[in-house]
C-alpha cells in the first residue's frame, strides 16, 4: 500500500498516515517536548527563568537552597530531556533509514544488499562505503574522459 499527497491540503492518506496516527502517548509527547525545546520562545524563557534566579540570589543571601534550586532544576529537566529527545530522533532516524531503503529498493541500479546496512556491522559498512566511493571516483574519471572526447 502506498501513500498519497494531497496537493492543496498537504495531508497524506494511504500507509504512512494511518501508521502515524497510532504513535503511542509518549512518543506523540515527545515529539511535541522536542519540537518545543528547539523553539526560540522556549529558549527565551529558559534565559528568563536564569536572570530570575540569578536576580533573586541577594534575596535569598547567596544561600545554599537558592543555589541547590537552580542545580536540582536544572539537573532534572536535562535528565529527562534526553529521554524525550532521543526518542524523538530514534523515530526521525528510523523513519529517514526506511525512506532510504525504499529509494534503494526502488532504484533499478542500486544495490539491494545495502537496505538494512544500519544493522550491520562497522567493518561491513565500511567496506561498502569504499567500494563505492572507489565506483563513484571511476564513474567520474569516466565521466571526464568522455568528455574530453
Amino acid at each position: 500500500m502506498t501513500a498519497t499527497t494531497d496537493a492543496a491540503t498537504g495531508s497524506r492518506s494511504g500507509a504512512a498516515a494511518s501508521e502515524g496516527r497510532r504513535a503511542s502517548p509518549f512518543a506523540r509527547f515527545a515529539s511535541t517536548v522536542a519540537a518545543t525545546a528547539g523553539r526560540p520562545a522556549t529558549f527565551a524563557v529558559a534565559c528568563a527563568v536564569i536572570v530570575v534566579w540569578a536576580v533573586s540570589g541577594p534575596i535569598f543571601g547567596w544561600s545554599d537552597t537558592w543555589q541547590l534550586v537552580i542545580n536540582t532544576g536544572t539537573t532534572i529537566v536535562t535528565f529527562l530531556m534526553v529521554f524525550v529527545i532521543q526518542n524523538a530522533q530514534n523515530r526521525d532516524g528510523m523513519a529517514i533509514q526506511v525512506k532510504l531503503d525504499e529509494l534503494i529498493h526502488a532504484t533499478r541500479d542500486a544495490r539491494d544488499r545495502l537496505v538494512g546496512i544500519e544493522h550491520q556491522d562497522a567493518s561491513v559498512v565500511e567496506r561498502l562505503e569504499a567500494e563505492i566511493e572507489a565506483s563513484a571516483r571511476a564513474q567520474s574519471r569516466r565521466g571526464r574522459e568522455d568528455e574530453a572526447r
